[in-house]
């Protein structure tokens, strides 16, 4: 079994004396992705809480329900 690799550090390339740009290993850069898009989840779950919620009588929703639509 390989040994693990190590993770680099992420790189900062600079235009003019200031960072421009960063290269990041992939795995760095796929984990900050899933926490960003958990982090939306959350705001998502969060305004979702603080909405009413509505209910609909069973007859109404049975009138409107067409299965395998």
């Amino acid at each position: 079994m390989a040994p693990k690799a190590r993770k680099k550090a992420p790189e900062i390339i600079l235009r003019n004396g200031k960072p421009a740009a960063v290269i990041l290993d992939i795995e760095a850069y796929q984990e900050m992705l899933e926490r960003l898009e958990d982090m939306e989840d959350l705001k998502m779950l969060a305004e979702m809480r603080n909405k009413p919620l509505k209910f609909k009588k069973l007859e109404d929703f049975l009138e409107e329900y067409q299965p395998g639509v």
